[in-house]
Protein backbone atom coordinates (compact mmCIF):
# COMPACT_ATOMS: atom_id res chain seq x y z
CA UNK A 1 0.00 0.00 0.00
CA UNK A 2 1.36 3.48 -0.86
CA UNK A 3 2.84 5.36 2.09
CA UNK A 4 2.18 8.80 0.61
CA UNK A 5 -1.40 9.99 0.45
CA UNK A 6 -2.15 11.63 -2.91
CA UNK A 7 -2.46 15.43 -2.97
CA UNK A 8 -5.55 17.02 -4.53
CA UNK A 9 -5.12 20.78 -4.05
CA UNK A 10 -6.70 23.87 -5.63
CA UNK A 11 -5.17 27.30 -5.00
CA UNK A 12 -7.88 29.96 -5.05
CA UNK A 13 -7.80 33.73 -5.05
CA UNK A 14 -8.26 36.89 -7.06
CA UNK A 15 -6.15 37.73 -10.08
CA UNK A 16 -2.52 38.56 -9.43
CA UNK A 17 -1.96 36.63 -6.20
CA UNK A 18 0.72 34.29 -7.56
CA UNK A 19 -1.34 31.15 -8.03
CA UNK A 20 0.25 30.19 -11.35
CA UNK A 21 3.66 30.99 -9.88
CA UNK A 22 2.92 28.40 -7.19
CA UNK A 23 2.30 25.79 -9.87
CA UNK A 24 5.69 26.58 -11.41
CA UNK A 25 7.32 26.19 -8.00
CA UNK A 26 5.54 22.85 -7.53
CA UNK A 27 6.79 21.76 -10.96
CA UNK A 28 10.36 22.11 -9.66
CA UNK A 29 9.57 19.51 -7.00
CA UNK A 30 8.64 17.04 -9.76
CA UNK A 31 11.74 17.66 -11.87
CA UNK A 32 14.84 15.47 -11.80
CA UNK A 33 18.20 16.89 -12.80
CA UNK A 34 21.17 15.09 -14.27
CA UNK A 35 24.69 16.40 -14.93
CA UNK A 36 25.05 17.55 -18.56
CA UNK A 37 27.92 15.15 -19.19
CA UNK A 38 26.05 12.13 -17.89
CA UNK A 39 24.25 11.11 -21.08
CA UNK A 40 24.82 7.46 -20.15
CA UNK A 41 22.40 7.96 -17.25
CA UNK A 42 19.74 9.02 -19.72
CA UNK A 43 20.29 5.93 -21.84
CA UNK A 44 20.35 3.62 -18.81
CA UNK A 45 17.07 5.17 -17.64
CA UNK A 46 15.51 4.55 -21.08
CA UNK A 47 16.64 0.92 -21.32
CA UNK A 48 16.37 -0.31 -17.75
CA UNK A 49 13.92 -3.17 -17.15
CA UNK A 50 13.19 -3.43 -20.90
CA UNK A 51 12.73 -6.77 -22.63
CA UNK A 52 14.71 -7.57 -25.76
CA UNK A 53 11.51 -7.14 -27.77
CA UNK A 54 11.14 -3.58 -26.42
CA UNK A 55 14.81 -2.83 -27.12
CA UNK A 56 14.45 -3.90 -30.73
CA UNK A 57 11.25 -1.86 -31.05
CA UNK A 58 13.14 1.18 -29.73
CA UNK A 59 15.82 0.62 -32.37
CA UNK A 60 13.21 0.53 -35.13
CA UNK A 61 11.45 3.64 -33.77
CA UNK A 62 14.75 5.51 -33.50
CA UNK A 63 15.77 4.64 -37.05
CA UNK A 64 12.28 5.42 -38.34
CA UNK A 65 12.58 8.86 -36.73
CA UNK A 66 15.77 9.30 -38.81
CA UNK A 67 14.00 8.23 -42.01
CA UNK A 68 14.98 4.57 -42.15
CA UNK A 69 12.25 1.91 -42.20
CA UNK A 70 14.14 -1.26 -43.24
CA UNK A 71 16.84 -2.73 -40.97
CA UNK A 72 19.01 -5.81 -41.37
CA UNK A 73 20.13 -7.80 -38.33
CA UNK A 74 23.83 -6.76 -38.31
CA UNK A 75 22.77 -3.10 -38.37
CA UNK A 76 20.24 -3.69 -35.61
CA UNK A 77 22.81 -5.42 -33.36
CA UNK A 78 25.29 -2.57 -33.92
CA UNK A 79 22.79 0.07 -32.75
CA UNK A 80 23.61 1.95 -29.53
CA UNK A 81 20.43 0.76 -27.78
CA UNK A 82 21.13 -2.91 -28.51
CA UNK A 83 24.77 -2.71 -27.42
CA UNK A 84 23.89 -0.76 -24.27
CA UNK A 85 21.28 -3.37 -23.27
CA UNK A 86 23.81 -6.14 -23.87
CA UNK A 87 26.26 -4.30 -21.60
CA UNK A 88 23.59 -3.95 -18.89
CA UNK A 89 23.03 -7.71 -19.09
CA UNK A 90 26.77 -8.38 -19.25
CA UNK A 91 26.30 -10.04 -22.62
CA UNK A 92 29.03 -9.96 -25.27
CA UNK A 93 28.35 -13.05 -27.34
CA UNK A 94 25.57 -14.49 -29.52
CA UNK A 95 23.93 -11.07 -29.99
CA UNK A 96 22.91 -11.87 -33.57
CA UNK A 97 21.16 -15.01 -32.36
CA UNK A 98 19.28 -13.02 -29.75
CA UNK A 99 18.09 -10.54 -32.36
CA UNK A 100 17.03 -13.26 -34.80
CA UNK A 101 15.15 -15.14 -32.09
CA UNK A 102 13.15 -12.05 -30.97
CA UNK A 103 12.36 -10.92 -34.52
CA UNK A 104 11.10 -14.36 -35.59
CA UNK A 105 9.13 -14.94 -32.39
CA UNK A 106 7.24 -11.66 -32.88
CA UNK A 107 6.51 -12.09 -36.58
CA UNK A 108 2.97 -12.67 -37.93
CA UNK A 109 1.71 -16.20 -38.56
CA UNK A 110 0.81 -15.28 -42.14
CA UNK A 111 4.35 -14.04 -42.94
CA UNK A 112 5.61 -15.24 -46.32
CA UNK A 113 9.28 -14.77 -45.41
CA UNK A 114 9.62 -15.96 -41.79
CA UNK A 115 9.38 -19.59 -40.68
CA UNK A 116 8.99 -19.97 -36.93
CA UNK A 117 7.31 -22.62 -34.77
CA UNK A 118 7.34 -20.63 -31.51
CA UNK A 119 5.54 -17.35 -32.15
CA UNK A 120 4.36 -14.93 -29.46
CA UNK A 121 0.78 -13.75 -29.18
CA UNK A 122 1.36 -10.34 -30.75
CA UNK A 123 3.34 -9.65 -33.93
CA UNK A 124 5.59 -6.60 -34.28
CA UNK A 125 8.06 -7.38 -37.06
CA UNK A 126 8.18 -8.86 -40.54
CA UNK A 127 10.86 -9.36 -43.19
CA UNK A 128 10.87 -8.51 -46.87
CA UNK A 129 12.32 -10.63 -49.66
CA UNK A 130 15.74 -8.96 -49.33
CA UNK A 131 16.10 -10.00 -45.70
CA UNK A 132 15.46 -6.52 -44.26
CA UNK A 133 13.13 -6.28 -41.27
CA UNK A 134 10.46 -3.64 -40.64
CA UNK A 135 7.83 -2.73 -38.06
CA UNK A 136 4.31 -3.88 -38.81
CA UNK A 137 1.93 -0.92 -39.31
CA UNK A 138 -0.63 -2.48 -36.94
CA UNK A 139 1.94 -2.45 -34.11
CA UNK A 140 2.20 1.35 -34.11
CA UNK A 141 -0.71 1.85 -31.70
CA UNK A 142 0.70 -0.52 -29.08
CA UNK A 143 4.09 1.21 -29.36
CA UNK A 144 2.71 4.72 -28.73
CA UNK A 145 3.89 4.85 -25.10
CA UNK A 146 7.31 3.48 -26.02
CA UNK A 147 7.53 6.14 -28.73
CA UNK A 148 6.76 8.88 -26.21
CA UNK A 149 9.53 7.65 -23.93
CA UNK A 150 11.96 7.61 -26.84
CA UNK A 151 10.94 11.17 -27.75
CA UNK A 152 11.57 12.28 -24.15
CA UNK A 153 15.01 10.65 -24.26
CA UNK A 154 15.86 12.28 -27.58
CA UNK A 155 14.77 15.70 -26.29
CA UNK A 156 16.80 15.27 -23.10
CA UNK A 157 19.86 14.35 -25.15
CA UNK A 158 19.34 17.41 -27.33
CA UNK A 159 19.08 19.62 -24.24
CA UNK A 160 22.20 17.97 -22.88
CA UNK A 161 24.17 18.78 -26.03
CA UNK A 162 22.94 22.35 -26.38
CA UNK A 163 23.12 23.49 -22.77
CA UNK A 164 25.83 23.85 -20.18
CA UNK A 165 23.17 23.60 -17.49
CA UNK A 166 21.76 20.48 -15.92
CA UNK A 167 19.48 18.24 -17.94
CA UNK A 168 16.03 17.80 -16.46
CA UNK A 169 13.38 15.13 -16.69
CA UNK A 170 9.86 16.24 -15.87
CA UNK A 171 7.54 14.12 -13.77
CA UNK A 172 4.62 16.47 -14.34
CA UNK A 173 2.26 17.69 -17.05
CA UNK A 174 0.84 21.22 -17.09
CA UNK A 175 -2.34 22.24 -18.92
CA UNK A 176 -4.58 25.32 -18.96
CA UNK A 177 -8.31 24.77 -18.96
CA UNK A 178 -10.61 26.89 -21.13
CA UNK A 179 -14.26 26.85 -22.11
CA UNK A 180 -13.71 24.43 -25.02
CA UNK A 181 -11.39 22.06 -23.13
CA UNK A 182 -12.93 18.62 -22.76
CA UNK A 183 -12.62 14.93 -21.95
CA UNK A 184 -10.98 14.26 -25.31
CA UNK A 185 -7.96 16.43 -24.48
CA UNK A 186 -7.72 15.38 -20.84
CA UNK A 187 -8.53 11.64 -20.82
CA UNK A 188 -8.97 10.14 -24.28
CA UNK A 189 -10.70 10.94 -27.53
CA UNK A 190 -11.01 10.10 -31.20
CA UNK A 191 -8.51 11.98 -33.35
CA UNK A 192 -7.73 11.94 -37.08
CA UNK A 193 -4.53 10.13 -38.08
CA UNK A 194 -3.22 11.22 -41.46
CA UNK A 195 -1.18 8.58 -43.27
CA UNK A 196 0.61 8.53 -46.58
CA UNK A 197 -2.43 7.54 -48.62
CA UNK A 198 -5.46 7.99 -46.39
CA UNK A 199 -6.91 9.61 -43.31
CA UNK A 200 -8.22 7.43 -40.50
CA UNK A 201 -9.50 7.99 -36.98
CA UNK A 202 -7.96 6.54 -33.88
CA UNK A 203 -8.42 6.69 -30.09
CA UNK A 204 -5.64 8.78 -28.57
CA UNK A 205 -4.74 9.29 -24.93
CA UNK A 206 -5.17 12.71 -23.34
CA UNK A 207 -2.77 14.59 -21.08
CA UNK A 208 -3.94 13.08 -17.78
CA UNK A 209 -4.08 9.51 -19.07
CA UNK A 210 -0.54 9.77 -20.48
CA UNK A 211 0.74 11.04 -17.13
CA UNK A 212 -1.01 8.22 -15.25
CA UNK A 213 0.58 5.64 -17.56
CA UNK A 214 4.01 7.09 -16.86
CA UNK A 215 3.30 6.98 -13.12
CA UNK A 216 2.21 3.33 -13.30
CA UNK A 217 5.53 2.40 -14.89
CA UNK A 218 7.47 4.30 -12.22
CA UNK A 219 5.70 3.57 -8.89
CA UNK A 220 8.60 4.73 -6.71
CA UNK A 221 8.38 8.32 -7.98
CA UNK A 222 5.63 10.87 -7.59
CA UNK A 223 4.03 12.55 -10.61
CA UNK A 224 1.93 15.71 -10.79
CA UNK A 225 -0.91 17.02 -12.95
CA UNK A 226 -0.82 20.83 -12.91
CA UNK A 227 -4.01 22.57 -14.06
CA UNK A 228 -4.15 26.34 -14.51
CA UNK A 229 -7.60 28.01 -14.30
CA UNK A 230 -9.52 24.82 -13.52
CA UNK A 231 -12.85 26.67 -13.30
CA UNK A 232 -12.64 27.84 -16.93
CA UNK A 233 -13.86 24.46 -18.17
CA UNK A 234 -16.82 22.24 -17.38
CA UNK A 235 -14.92 20.05 -14.93
CA UNK A 236 -17.54 17.27 -14.87
CA UNK A 237 -17.24 16.95 -18.63
CA UNK A 238 -13.43 17.13 -18.59
CA UNK A 239 -12.91 14.48 -15.89
CA UNK A 240 -15.87 12.29 -16.87
CA UNK A 241 -15.83 8.92 -15.11
CA UNK A 242 -12.46 9.80 -13.54
CA UNK A 243 -14.13 12.24 -11.16
CA UNK A 244 -14.60 9.51 -8.56
CA UNK A 245 -11.27 7.84 -9.27
CA UNK A 246 -9.19 10.88 -8.28
CA UNK A 247 -10.32 10.67 -4.65
CA UNK A 248 -7.27 9.71 -2.53
CA UNK A 249 -8.85 6.60 -1.00
CA UNK A 250 -10.03 5.30 -4.40
CA UNK A 251 -6.61 5.33 -6.08
CA UNK A 252 -4.86 2.13 -7.15
CA UNK A 253 -3.40 0.43 -4.09
CA UNK A 254 -5.62 2.35 -1.67
CA UNK A 255 -8.29 0.76 0.58
CA UNK A 256 -11.33 1.69 -1.53
CA UNK A 257 -9.72 1.33 -4.95
CA UNK A 258 -11.98 1.96 -7.96
CA UNK A 259 -11.56 1.15 -11.63
CA UNK A 260 -13.76 2.10 -14.57
CA UNK A 261 -14.02 1.32 -18.26
CA UNK A 262 -12.91 4.36 -20.24
CA UNK A 263 -15.55 5.94 -22.44
CA UNK A 264 -13.96 5.51 -25.87
CA UNK A 265 -11.53 2.61 -25.64
CA UNK A 266 -13.37 0.62 -22.97
CA UNK A 267 -10.05 -0.08 -21.24
CA UNK A 268 -10.13 -0.79 -17.51
CA UNK A 269 -8.42 2.12 -15.78
CA UNK A 270 -7.61 3.36 -12.29
CA UNK A 271 -5.71 6.46 -11.14
CA UNK A 272 -2.32 5.64 -9.58
CA UNK A 273 -1.73 6.72 -5.99
CA UNK A 274 1.58 8.35 -6.97
CA UNK A 275 -0.17 11.05 -9.05
CA UNK A 276 -0.81 14.38 -7.32
CA UNK A 277 -3.19 16.98 -8.77
CA UNK A 278 -2.66 20.72 -8.27
CA UNK A 279 -4.84 23.43 -9.79
CA UNK A 280 -5.55 27.15 -9.65
CA UNK A 281 -8.91 28.91 -9.61
CA UNK A 282 -9.55 32.62 -10.15
CA UNK A 283 -12.44 33.50 -7.85
CA UNK A 284 -12.88 36.85 -9.57
CA UNK A 285 -14.09 35.48 -12.88
CA UNK A 286 -17.88 35.59 -12.47
CA UNK A 287 -18.51 35.12 -16.20
CA UNK A 288 -17.47 31.48 -15.89
CA UNK A 289 -19.50 28.55 -14.68
CA UNK A 290 -19.00 27.91 -10.96
CA UNK A 291 -16.77 25.05 -9.95
CA UNK A 292 -18.64 21.78 -9.83
CA UNK A 293 -19.54 20.86 -6.25
CA UNK A 294 -18.49 17.25 -6.83
CA UNK A 295 -14.97 18.45 -7.53
CA UNK A 296 -15.01 20.68 -4.46
CA UNK A 297 -15.53 17.62 -2.29
CA UNK A 298 -12.47 15.95 -3.78
CA UNK A 299 -9.98 18.80 -3.42
CA UNK A 300 -8.39 20.68 -0.56
CA UNK A 301 -8.74 24.42 -1.18
CA UNK A 302 -5.94 26.82 -0.21
CA UNK A 303 -6.70 30.55 -0.29
CA UNK A 304 -4.09 32.84 -1.85
CA UNK A 305 -4.84 36.39 -0.64
CA UNK A 306 -3.09 39.54 -1.85
CA UNK A 307 0.24 40.04 -0.06
CA UNK A 308 1.01 43.78 -0.08
CA UNK A 309 3.85 43.22 2.39
CA UNK A 310 5.85 41.66 -0.44
CA UNK A 311 5.90 44.91 -2.42
CA UNK A 312 8.73 47.41 -2.37
CA UNK A 313 9.00 51.18 -1.91
CA UNK A 314 9.70 53.47 -4.86
CA UNK A 315 12.21 56.22 -4.05
CA UNK A 316 12.84 59.35 -6.09
CA UNK A 317 15.66 61.91 -5.81
CA UNK A 318 16.74 60.53 -2.42
CA UNK A 319 13.82 62.39 -0.86
CA UNK A 320 11.86 60.34 1.68
CA UNK A 321 8.82 62.51 1.01
CA UNK A 322 8.96 61.39 -2.60
CA UNK A 323 8.81 57.70 -1.64
CA UNK A 324 5.79 55.62 -2.62
CA UNK A 325 5.06 52.57 -0.47
CA UNK A 326 3.49 50.16 -2.94
CA UNK A 327 2.24 47.91 -0.14
CA UNK A 328 0.29 50.76 1.45
CA UNK A 329 -0.96 51.87 -1.96
CA UNK A 330 -2.32 48.38 -2.74
CA UNK A 331 -3.85 48.08 0.74
CA UNK A 332 -5.61 51.43 0.33
CA UNK A 333 -7.00 50.51 -3.07
CA UNK A 334 -8.19 47.08 -1.88
CA UNK A 335 -9.89 48.56 1.19
CA UNK A 336 -12.05 50.77 -1.01
CA UNK A 337 -12.52 48.01 -3.60
CA UNK A 338 -13.94 45.71 -0.89
CA UNK A 339 -16.29 48.49 0.26
CA UNK A 340 -17.69 49.06 -3.22
CA UNK A 341 -17.16 45.98 -5.38
CA UNK A 342 -16.61 43.20 -2.83
CA UNK A 343 -13.62 41.12 -1.74
CA UNK A 344 -13.50 39.11 -4.97
CA UNK A 345 -12.65 42.26 -6.96
CA UNK A 346 -9.43 42.94 -5.03
CA UNK A 347 -6.11 43.38 -6.79
CA UNK A 348 -3.31 40.89 -6.24
CA UNK A 349 0.23 41.97 -5.45
CA UNK A 350 1.45 40.73 -8.84
CA UNK A 351 -0.01 43.86 -10.45
CA UNK A 352 2.75 45.89 -8.77
CA UNK A 353 5.38 43.20 -8.35
CA UNK A 354 7.75 44.50 -11.04
CA UNK A 355 7.13 48.17 -10.29
CA UNK A 356 10.40 49.99 -9.59
CA UNK A 357 9.85 53.56 -10.84
CA UNK A 358 7.15 56.22 -11.16
CA UNK A 359 6.92 55.32 -14.84
CA UNK A 360 6.35 51.64 -14.06
CA UNK A 361 3.60 52.55 -11.59
CA UNK A 362 1.91 54.81 -14.14
CA UNK A 363 2.03 52.04 -16.75
CA UNK A 364 0.55 49.51 -14.30
CA UNK A 365 -2.31 51.88 -13.48
CA UNK A 366 -3.08 52.76 -17.10
CA UNK A 367 -2.63 49.35 -18.72
CA UNK A 368 -3.86 46.95 -16.05
CA UNK A 369 -5.31 48.28 -12.80
CA UNK A 370 -7.76 50.94 -13.98
CA UNK A 371 -9.13 48.87 -16.93
CA UNK A 372 -9.67 45.85 -14.67
CA UNK A 373 -11.44 47.87 -11.99
CA UNK A 374 -13.49 49.67 -14.63
CA UNK A 375 -14.71 46.34 -15.95
CA UNK A 376 -15.59 45.17 -12.43
CA UNK A 377 -17.42 48.47 -11.81
CA UNK A 378 -19.33 48.37 -15.06
CA UNK A 379 -17.42 51.46 -16.25
CA UNK A 380 -19.15 53.56 -13.58
CA UNK A 381 -16.97 56.62 -13.01
CA UNK A 382 -18.61 57.29 -9.63
CA UNK A 383 -17.29 54.00 -8.23
CA UNK A 384 -13.87 54.57 -9.76
CA UNK A 385 -13.71 58.07 -8.26
CA UNK A 386 -14.30 56.62 -4.82
CA UNK A 387 -11.65 53.91 -5.24
CA UNK A 388 -9.02 56.41 -6.45
CA UNK A 389 -10.06 59.21 -4.08
CA UNK A 390 -10.85 61.48 -7.01
CA UNK A 391 -14.11 62.89 -5.63
CA UNK A 392 -12.77 66.12 -4.13
CA UNK A 393 -9.86 66.55 -6.52
CA UNK A 394 -9.56 69.03 -9.39
CA UNK A 395 -9.99 67.50 -12.82
CA UNK A 396 -6.25 67.65 -13.54
CA UNK A 397 -5.51 65.52 -10.46
CA UNK A 398 -8.14 62.84 -11.02
CA UNK A 399 -6.88 59.42 -11.99
CA UNK A 400 -10.25 58.70 -13.61
CA UNK A 401 -12.41 61.37 -15.21
CA UNK A 402 -16.10 61.30 -16.04
CA UNK A 403 -16.23 61.09 -19.82
CA UNK A 404 -19.32 63.32 -19.80
CA UNK A 405 -17.76 66.11 -17.80
CA UNK A 406 -14.33 67.57 -18.49
CA UNK A 407 -14.90 71.06 -17.07
CA UNK A 408 -12.15 71.61 -14.46
CA UNK A 409 -14.46 73.32 -11.96
CA UNK A 410 -17.04 70.56 -11.99
CA UNK A 411 -16.52 67.83 -9.41
CA UNK A 412 -18.40 64.63 -8.82
CA UNK A 413 -20.33 64.30 -5.51
CA UNK A 414 -18.76 62.21 -2.75
CA UNK A 415 -20.50 59.35 -0.94
CA UNK A 416 -21.69 60.25 2.58
CA UNK A 417 -21.32 56.70 3.76
CA UNK A 418 -20.98 53.20 2.38
CA UNK A 419 -24.71 52.32 2.51
CA UNK A 420 -25.74 55.53 0.82
CA UNK A 421 -22.99 55.07 -1.76
CA UNK A 422 -24.05 51.55 -2.64
CA UNK A 423 -27.73 52.43 -2.59
CA UNK A 424 -27.66 55.36 -4.96
CA UNK A 425 -28.31 54.99 -8.68
CA UNK A 426 -25.11 54.75 -10.64
CA UNK A 427 -26.68 56.08 -13.81
CA UNK A 428 -24.96 55.59 -17.14
CA UNK A 429 -21.81 57.67 -16.62
CA UNK A 430 -18.63 56.28 -18.16
CA UNK A 431 -14.99 57.08 -17.59
CA UNK A 432 -11.73 57.96 -19.23
CA UNK A 433 -8.20 57.72 -17.83
CA UNK A 434 -6.64 61.13 -17.20
CA UNK A 435 -4.56 61.95 -20.31
CA UNK A 436 -1.80 63.37 -18.09
CA UNK A 437 -1.49 59.99 -16.34
CA UNK A 438 -1.25 58.29 -19.72
CA UNK A 439 1.38 60.81 -20.87
CA UNK A 440 3.20 60.66 -17.50
CA UNK A 441 3.16 64.42 -16.99
CA UNK A 442 1.50 67.16 -14.97
CA UNK A 443 0.27 66.22 -11.49
CA UNK A 444 1.37 62.63 -12.02
CA UNK A 445 5.07 63.40 -11.86
CA UNK A 446 4.78 63.98 -8.10
CA UNK A 447 4.74 61.31 -5.40
CA UNK A 448 1.98 63.12 -3.49
CA UNK A 449 -0.75 62.10 -5.88
CA UNK A 450 0.09 58.40 -5.46
CA UNK A 451 0.48 58.69 -1.67
CA UNK A 452 -3.10 59.95 -1.72
CA UNK A 453 -4.20 56.41 -2.57
CA UNK A 454 -3.04 55.08 0.81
Amino acid sequence: MPTHKPNNIIYTGVAGTGKTHRLLQIAEQYTDYLPPSDSDCLLDHLLQDRSWREIICLVFLDLKHKGQDLVKVPELVAHTFFLAKAAQNERGKHLNSTAWSVLQMHSPVESQTVNCDNRAGQAYFDKDASGAWYLLPQSQESLAVLGEQLAEYQQACADNRLSNNRVHQQRYTMVSFHQAYGYEEFVEGIRPVIGANKQAYDIQDGAFLKLCQRALRDPNQRYAMLIDEINRANVSRVFGELLSLIEPDKRLGMPNVMRVNLAYSGRVFGVPANVDIYATMNTQDHSLAPLDMALRRRFHFIDCPPQPELLSVIHADNDSRAAIDLGQLLTGLNTRIIQTLGAEAQLGHAFLWSTATFEHLQEALVQQIIPQLAQAAGNQSTILHYIFKDESQPLAAQFVQDSQSFIPSQHLPSAANQNAFLGQSMGTSSYRINPDLVAQKGEFTSADIYQRLY
